[in-house]
């Protein structure tokens, strides 16, 4: 169940993530006033990547691939490509990216423009996209 819900969780962060993208490069890209609507978007961003990483973390401990790494070992784990994306590169890439979206967002709130403001989302929330995209196990999304 928990599984089911980190993973449809994941299609809300993914899209909220992509606007916040878009949104940043298009307020750069036309100079425009950051506004109250901005700071919602990248606040909604940064709740959902939150939230999804709390689920992603209690599916992580829960689920029966973290069983098998205790029952085999890490030094199995890291030999086993399949294992080894679950286990190691999927949760550490996700708390690298949710890492990026929190300090993108706390270092917009710093800055005295409103270009300095977009463009410190557009980077740090496009790193984090890029990275979620590149560790999202598509095999086992579109086998649900």
């Amino acid at each position: 169940m928990i599984k089911m819900i980190h993973s449809y969780w994941a299609y809300i962060v993914l899209i909220v993530l992509i606007f916040a993208v878009i949104n940043a490069f298009m307020g750069l890209n036309s100079k425009r006033e950051f506004k109250a609507k901005d700071l919602r978007i990248s606040l909604f961003t940064l709740i959902a990547s939150h939230i999804q990483l709390i689920i992603g973390l209690v599916a992580y401990y829960t689920s029966s691939f973290y069983d098998t790494m205790r029952a085999a070992g890490m030094g199995e784990v890291m030999k086993n490509s399949d294992l080894r994306k679950i286990l190691v590169e999927h949760p550490l890439v996700g708390i690298i990216a949710i890492t990026l979206i929190t300090i993108g967002f706390s270092k917009h709130k710093k800055k005295n423009t409103d270009t300095a403001k977009f463009k410190t989302i557009a980077v740090f929330y496009t790193i984090a996209l890029l990275l979620i995209l590149s560790r999202i196990p598509w095999s086992q999304w579109f086998s649900n």
